[in-house]
């Protein structure tokens, strides 16, 4: 059956992928097709995220990307890959009189420099096939200010920042560099978060869909920077949000 948005042949390597988003995108990918290789820093997580997994031949690797030492390793173990996806994440609800360094180091070692070292380590290591795809899941919170979310906005717009320059200086290997902005998720962490749920439902309202996303949402954009449909996209930010930024 014909389908420009098949993975069929391809690799993925996905990073936050045992929970939310990452994890909706890891078993996207594989029901089109794609092998798949997970990476999170928690293993059990992992295996309910492969347990879920069409096909065969999928990696876990366990990694702290923080650390450049694991991302070495990453590199090494990786397979060749056809895709990356940048998805690892972490937040802090914080008004901007109330930040810690520790704040601003810990979101942003992991939403804005985690990436950029990995790529580096992939392309060191000749990981990254030509004419392969990369995308970064940064925020709509990038483009959109709301109280408490500097830090988080911030790092993500450092992010879709940097996906510009590499779709820039990664054409010349006709790699590929998109991203998407997502709105809110319904994910565990926006329920384990600092908002409560009457918070959540009053936000809502500022949606005029009615709704927050759900991870599969996201995780279909990114199949489609993923696959050869969009074998002529780059240095793009694909908003998905439910039209929260009208």
């Amino acid at each position: 059956m014909y389908n420009p948005y098949s993975l069929e042949g391809k690799t993925i390597l996905i990073t936050g992928a045992s929970s939310g988003i990452g994890r909706s995108t890891a078993i996207e990918c594989s029901r089109l097709g794609a092998r798949v290789v997970i990476v999170g820093r928690n293993e059990e997580r992992l295996n309910e995220t492969l347990s879920q997994l069409s096909g065969e031949g999928h990696v876990i690797i366990k990694a702290e990307l923080t650390s450049e030492d694991d991302v070495k390793r990453i590199a090494a173990e990786s397979p060749e890959l056809d895709g990356l996806v940048n998805n690892a994440g972490i937040s802090v609800t914080k008004p901007v009189s109330f930040y810690k360094e520790n704040d601003l180091h810990n979101v942003f070692a992991t939403n804005t420099f985690a990436p950029m070292i990995l790529i580096k380590w992939l392309l060191k290591k000749k990981k990254l096939r030509k004419a392969s795809s990369i995308v970064f899941t940064s925020s709509i919170a990038s483009i959109l200010s709301s109280p408490g979310n500097g830090i988080y906005g911030a790092s993500k717009a450092a992010l879709s920042a940097y996906m510009r320059y590499c779709a820039r200086e990664l054409s010349s290997k006709l790699i590929r560099c998109n991203a998407v902005l997502p709105g809110m998720v319904e994910t565990k962490l926006i329920h384990d978060g600092a908002l409560s749920e009457q918070d959540l439902e009053n936000d809502m309202k500022q949606y005029p869909l009615g709704r927050y996303g759900r991870p599969e949402e996201i995780a279909w954009a990114i199949i489609y920077f993923l696959s050869d449909a969009s074998a002529w996209v780059t240095g793009h930010e694909l908003v998905i949000d439910g039209g929260a930024t009208l």
